[in-house]
This record gives structure tokens, C-alpha cells and sequence, in this order.
């Protein structure tokens, strides 16, 4: 049977060893903090933090993830997608914000966080606050700044750095303002443990109680069920809103997820950097395809290493190979309904274009090299 690479951190022992420093800022040293259920429950914060009320505008980029866009509809925001530029931030020649628009959310994308100086000066010089998503960029120096310190808010995804079950962080430099959330009921902590293990024993990283864990567990779950089949069709927003399943996003994380905060850090910021150096080193030789980025800045801890194919077509390909195989792979290729085509976007042409090839610190060298095995054999053909 195939094993699945995770496409997340997932709990071993060896996550216990290592320095505890990460050597590098983290969005969670801003001084105002607040744990959340998921990366898009701490946008959906952010929104309801900055005062977004239904019709008022918020600018989003054209390259994303349906989940960054999600929670700022469901917050009632107005939406106005802007294109990207080569560096993946705002082309903010192209932006001409509509009335009553409140924010700007800019991604730093795929863990190489980059300075947002120029997006500050252009929100000041408007009255628009700037929300920095920090889901791919946990860890990291954005040019003259640390990642999370650009924003008005920052928000982050802790299960892509953490091997936590769920969790993400609403952060700011001043004080947030309040909010009631629904503290975490006993199934939820227990679920958050049974999560944990479950991962951990799949993955055979719980060494000693891998065999029993598993027997365990199959006998909670029953015998594996067959995917449920996508639904037909375009998909329209009360669909993509449905899936991004936004129903905890005002409720509290599982005390674990704060203690799995506390892991050392270390090993994430040294491995995730050797996963990205040997993806890099690899993807010289692949026809038709390159590293899309430069070698890793000394200063980030990167979530992906995203690689850019020569067209669309073989792009496809590589993409359902890689999903085939189990390899570790995201691809952006669902866009929000309406996304304006721009002139000279490179958002558009990343979500055709590039793949986000995972280099988190419980992948391994085997895996890596597999994942390009597979990418070779596929753009041979």
C-alpha cells in the first residue's frame, strides 16, 4: 500500500531534541498574541479586530489558497482582488482601492518572506491597514523587519511549522481588542491527543508504540473509506465557503496546541532549510522546469520550495504524477469565483505554473529524492 507523505509536521520523538531557540524571529515575538482554532480563524479575526463590517472593502491578492479568502467573506468584506508582482507582492501600480475599503491583506508567500516596506507606505499614505499573512513565513527577517512585523495584525498557520492538530495566531505589536471565544471543550482536547497520536503512529514516528497505535486506531476508524467524489461543476463561493469550513472560528485552540508550541525549534528552522537546499540542488537538472526562487536567504524558514515549469500542460502533469506517487506537493489552481484576469499577472501565471514542493522537518532525504524522481519521470514523457 502507498505511504502517503505528510503534508505536515507530525509528532515524533526526535521533536523533543534540538536547540530550543530557532535562531531566527517568529511571528509569535510580537508582544499581543491570541491562539486560534486554524490559520483562516485568525484571518477571520483580523477582520472582525479591524472593525470590516458587510460592503466594506478588503484587497486580496489574486495567488492564494481559497482558505486566505474565505474568512474575509464570511467577516462580510467587500472583495478586491489585486495582481502580483515577479517578487510576489502587490503590484500596487495596478491597485486603485474602491471606496470604503478597510485592508489590504499581503501574503508572505512560501516561507521567503520579503520586506514590506513599500505595501506600508502605500496603506499609510491611504488610511488601509495592512494584514500580514504569515501562514507560509512563521519564522524569518522580512528585509528591515522581522515576518509578522509589517502589519497592522499578522496572522499565522501553526499546523504548517508545528506538528499540532489545529491551530493558528492573531499577533500585533499593540494591544487587540477583545474577543469572546468559545473555550475548548473536553472532546476537543481529547480529539487533539487522538489526532496527534494518530498521525504520529501512520507515520511511524512514535517508535515502541507504532504497532499498537495503529491497531488502535483501526479499530476506531473501521475499514478505510472511499473518497467522497468531487462535486461537479464550477465551484461558486457558498461551496468554496462550505469547504474551507469556517464553523470554529471563534472558538478556542486545545491546551496541546499551546504546549506544542513550546517544542524546541531548532530542528524546524535546520531541517526545513536543508529540505529546501536539496529541492533546490535537485530541480537544476529537470527539463523544462527550474526553482522558481533564488538559494534560501540566510535569514527564512521555508515552507515550500516552489518551482516553476515552462507551461501549463506539463505543469498538470507533474502535479497528478506527484499526487499519484504520495509525494508532499500543493498546487493553487482553485481561484476564488471572479478573480479579475489582470494584465501581466504573475498570480495568474504561478497558479497554472508552479508547484509548492513541501520541505517540512519530518519529511526525510528518501522522500525528497523520490518527489524528484517522480517530477523527472513525469516532464520526461
Amino acid at each position: 500500500m502507498l505511504q502517503r507523505q505528510p503534508t505536515r509536521p507530525t509528532f515524533g520523538w526526535d521533536n523533543l531534541a534540538g536547540g530550543h531557540a530557532a535562531g531566527l524571529p517568529a511571528v509569535d515575538d510580537l508582544p499581543h498574541t491570541r491562539l486560534l482554532t486554524s490559520g483562516r480563524a485568525a484571518l477571520f479575526a483580523a477582520m472582525k479586530a479591524l472593525g470590516v463590517q458587510a460592503g466594506d472593502g478588503v484587497l486580496a491578492p489574486s495567488y492564494h489558497c481559497p482558505t486566505l479568502v474565505a474568512p474575509l467573506r464570511a467577516a462580510g468584506a467587500a472583495l478586491q482582488f489585486y495582481p502580483l508582482g515577479p517578487d510576489g507582492l502587490p503590484a500596487l501600480d495596478a491597485i486603485t482601492p474602491a471606496a470604503r475599503t478597510r485592508a489590504l491583506v499581503a501574503a508572505q508567500l512560501f516561507g521567503l518572506p520579503r520586506s514590506l516596506a513599500a505595501v506600508r507606505a502605500w496603506c499609510d499614505a491611504r488610511g488601509i491597514a495592512l494584514v500580514e499573512d504569515c501562514a507560509h513565513s512563521f519564522f524569518g527577517q522580512a528585509g528591515e523587519r522581522p515576518v509578522g512585523h509589517w502589519g497592522d495584525l499578522a496572522t499565522a498557520s501553526l499546523s504548517k511549522f508545528f506538528p499540532v492538530a489545529e491551530g493558528g495566531l492573531l499577533a500585533a505589536a499593540r494591544p487587540l481588542p477583545a474577543q469572546a471565544l468559545q473555550p475548548a471543550g473536553a472532546r476537543a482536547q481529547l480529539k487533539a491527543w487522538v489526532d496527534l497520536l494518530e498521525r504520529g503512529s501512520a507515520q511511524g514516528r512514535l517508535t515502541g508504540l507504532n504497532a499498537p497505535l495503529r491497531a488502535l486506531f483501526r479499530l476506531k476508524n473501521g475499514p478505510p473509506r472511499a473518497p467522497s467524489p468531487a462535486a461537479p461543476g464550477e465551484p461558486d463561493e457558498a461551496r468554496m465557503l462550505a469547504e474551507c469550513d469556517l464553523g470554529r472560528s471563534e472558538q478556542a485552540a486545545p491546551a496541546l496546541t499551546r504546549r506544542l508550541l513550546g517544542l524546541p525549534r531548532g530542528r524546524i528552522v535546520t531541517r526545513r532549510r536543508a529540505h529546501y537546499d536539496m529541492l533546490h540542488r535537485l530541480a537544476q537538472g529537470l527539463p523544462g522546469a527550474r526553482p522558481l526562487s533564488a538559494p534560501l536567504p540566510a535569514q527564512a524558514a521555508p515552507y515550500v520550495m516552489p518551482l516553476w515549469l515552462d507551461a501549463p500542460e506539463p505543469a498538470e502533469t507533474a502535479y497528478a504524477a506527484l499526487r499519484a506517487a504520495g509525494c508532499a506537493v500543493f498546487r493553487w489552481d482553485r481561484v476564488w469565483p471572479d478573480v479579475p484576469d489582470f494584465p501581466d499577472d504573475h498570480g495568474a501565471r504561478w497558479r497554472t505554473q508552479v508547484l509548492q514542493l513541501l520541505c517540512h522537518q519530518d519529511l526525510d532525504d528518501a522522500m525528497l529524492t523520490r518527489t524528484c524522481d517522480v517530477l523527472t519521470d513525469a516532464l520526461k514523457t
